[in-house]
């Protein structure tokens, strides 16, 4: 049967792919950044999966203000970049894996989580930035992708809580494929940012610190944490942190860090990235 045997946490900030697609990795400002992800470069490469559940947040692309659903799953076999105002991104499409995509939404909608079913959509940044900073420039990605979106983009977003256990709802589904798949999870987006209004340029390194201290130890009580205060501690956008929370509730309570980095600041953002093993 098909098994989830790790998660990925990242932000995904549109500047880094500038970065990466513009060949500016190694210029001072940005050689910190990608530093630390060349361990997680590495570890990749030994712990390839055959399937990634992406989760992540559209950036009004592939959805508008006219229909943004809480969660989708995209079922579709291909998945080409978006154009986000300045022509796709150089990177290869990402290769879909249908038959897993429909048997979770199958699962998982049944067990009483409405996803959004989404056969074709172009996928922008939020999903491209993690693949490209853990699997670096590849003429093709080396493992399929179901893209899991999540509304944190409209209020109100879904709670900490409801995506925790949508990510246990993901594993189950996942269990109960009758395929010996590898997969593994990413929740991506975040830290603390704010990227309009009087408190543009907000980072909290305190706050998310501790978020990830607790996303690894105690992540069900950090499901608990009410949206205010991922609003008045880490801006307007840390609320992408709780697709981080979707990922965690796909692992074992306890599982083993192999990798942390934190970094501030990638344009106005702080970044932050784990990697878990289920132990």
């Amino acid at each position: 049967m098909a098994r989830i045997s790790a998660s990925v946490y990242s932000s995904h900030v549109p500047a880094i792919g500038a970065a990466i697609d513009h060949g500016k990795t190694g210029d001072d400002y940005w050689k910190p950044l990608f530093d630390g992800f060349e361990y997680s470069k590495q570890w990749m490469a030994e712990h390839t999966p055959d399937v990634v559940l992406l989760v992540y947040n559209d950036h009004a692309t592939a959805f508008d203000a006219n229909f943004v659903p809480t969660f989708a799953i995209a079922t579709g076999e291909e998945f080409q970049p978006a154009d986000e105002g300045w022509g796709p991104r150089p990177v290869p499409p990402v290769k879909g894996h249908p038959r897993l995509a429909s048997h979770i939404a199958q699962s998982v909608i049944q067990d009483d989580f409405d996803l959004t079913v989404v056969n074709n959509l172009d996928v922008d940044h939020g999903l491209t930035v993690p693949l490209s900073l853990m699997f670096g420039e590849p003429e093709a990605w080396p493992c399929l992708v179901i893209p899991i979106a999540v509304n944190v983009v409209l209020y109100p977003p879904p709670s900490g809580a409801r995506c925790y256990a949508l990510g246990k709802a993901l594993r189950k589904a996942v269990e109960s494929f009758d395929e010996d798949l590898n997969v593994q999870i990413w929740g991506t987006g975040g830290m603390s940012h704010q990227l309009q209004g009087p408190r543009a340029g907000l980072i909290n390194k305190e706050f998310d610190n501790d978020f990830l201290d607790r996303l690894v130890t105690d992540p069900e009580g950090l499901s608990k944490k009410p949206h205010i205060d991922y609003v008045r501690l880490a801006g307007s956008e840390g609320i992408e942190l709780v697709m981080w929370l979707i990922a965690r509730g796909a692992m074992n309570d306890e599982v083993v860090q192999k990798h942390r980095f934190y970094h501030v600041p990638a344009s106005n953002t702080a970044v932050g990235h784990l990697i878990l093993e289920n132990s």
